[in-house]
């Protein structure tokens, strides 16, 4: 009996100790995943061993517990094998499982320790040879949108009577009660985004209505300021069932000029499900596509890794996705320190995509806990330590042999 067989006992036995006292110190380290130490026997040309030696290190790379945070930058990754993929300043990239990011003064989506979170920038998809890039959240103003599509539902009152007088509108001269049985305003916006209000005024009609048996009205509109809407007025025919028979579905274009700077408008009015029944008038739905600029107010990510503005506009706008990476072999990950891996040749070349499948659904708001089993720890740390002090005693009873030799 030698000493080496002991001697290699006792670095095999303190190595798994500094592994399992790691996994201990990392248990609430976000996105950490726990180490095992595996040991390979040392023969070299005989039946009796030389000891053992540390094989290697391995992670294991399953999910730890989804844990709420409260940020809405804190991105979890659940149900898959993705990692979220970061670059250096300096172009190193690097894979990891902690999601928690944090927005630079200058836009950048990084982690704590400035590494920067790649993806592809919004409108741009990837695959196709396109490379992920440092994701870049911009505080410029939403443009404004005009409007080009009024969707619009009325209930028109079938007990009215037809009005006294004809319908007339001018600047200064707006139309009196006696010319229209009811009346909305319709908010739009030009080209600036600047709000500008519509006027509808319906009347019904006296002539000989155009489906038989039916009943006709006429849908007047006018600017602010008094002024005729091109396109309008709208003759609106309903059966005598109360359902509109004309127009159809975007049959009625409304127009208005150029003006303040602003490009002339042409919206596209779509008056399906508007009803002639006998009850009270009524709007049952307004909507329009057009809105004034806004200022960005904040931002989530969804569960593919969009990350969707929030504006003063009341508006939505994607900013861009992050990129996901998943690898063929992952124990072949080297860590780097800082929650992080980088690719080996043993791991294999990152697969790139989105969230979804495979690589996982992201959640905002949350974190991936570290994956330590704090009890089961425990208990290899007091078996570790036996084995420490069994190595131990056979160094020692190698040295009492060796006395006793002496000692001869």
């Amino acid at each position: 009996m030698g000493f080496g067989q002991g001697v290699s006992g006792l670095n095999a036995a303190a190595s798994n100790l500094d592994v399992i006292g790691n996994n201990i110190a990392n248990a609430n380290t976000v996105g950490y995943k726990q180490s095992a130490a595996q040991f390979a026997d040392v023969y070299a040309g005989t039946k009796i061993g030389l000891g053992v030696r540390v094989n290697s290190v391995v992670q294991s790379f399953n999910q730890g517990n989804i844990e709420a945070s409260g940020r809405s930058l804190d991105v979890a990754i659940t149900n898959g094998n993705g990692f979220f993929r970061m670059t250096s300043p300096e172009g190193a990239v690097y894979y990891s499982r902690n999601g928690q990011f944090q927005r630079e003064e200058d836009g950048r989506i990084t982690n704590m320790q400035g590494l920067q979170v790649t993806g592809y920038p919004a409108g741009v998809a990837g695959g196709a040879g396109v490379q992920p890039q440092p994701l870049v959240i911009s505080n410029a103003q939403m443009e404004p949108r005009a409007t080009s599509s009024i969707t619009a539902k009325f209930q028109l009152d079938s007990r009215a009577t037809v009005p006294t007088q004809a319908f007339a509108s001018a600047p200064g001269v707006p139309p009196t009660s006696n010319m229209f049985n009811y009346s909305t305003a319709i908010n739009v916006y030009d080209s600036l985004g600047n709000k500008q209000q519509l006027m509808a005024y319906f009347a019904k009609s006296g002539a000989a209505p155009t489906v038989p048996g039916g009943t006709d009205w006429q849908m007047y509109v006018t600017d602010v300021n008094g002024n005729a809407v091109g396109g309008a007025p709208v003759t609106l025919s309903f059966d005598n069932a109360g359902a509109l028979q004309a127009p159809g579905a975007g049959a009625v274009t409304l127009t208005q000029p150029a003006a303040n700077g602003a490009q002339a408008m042409a919206m596209r009015l779509d008056l399906t499900g508007t009803t002639q029944f006998g009850a009270d008038n009524d709007v049952k739905q307004l909507s329009q596509n057009g809105y004034t600029s806004g200022s960005l107010l904040g931002f989530s990510v969804n569960g593919d890794g969009t990350i969707t503005g929030n504006y003063s506009n009341e508006q939505t706008k994607p900013l861009g996705q992050i990129v996901m990476a998943a690898f063929g072999n992952v124990e072949g990950l080297k860590p780097e320190g800082d929650n992080v891996w980088s690719a080996t040749g043993a791991s294999g070349q990152p697969l790139l995509g989105v969230a979804g499948g495979s690589l996982g659904t992201l959640r905002s708001n949350a974190v991936e806990a570290s994956n330590v089993d704090l009890s089961g720890q425990l208990v290899n740390l007091i078996v570790a330590q036996r084995n420490y002090q069994a190595n131990a005693q056979t160094i020692k009873a190698q040295d009492t042999v060796m006395q006793t030799l002496v000692n001869l």
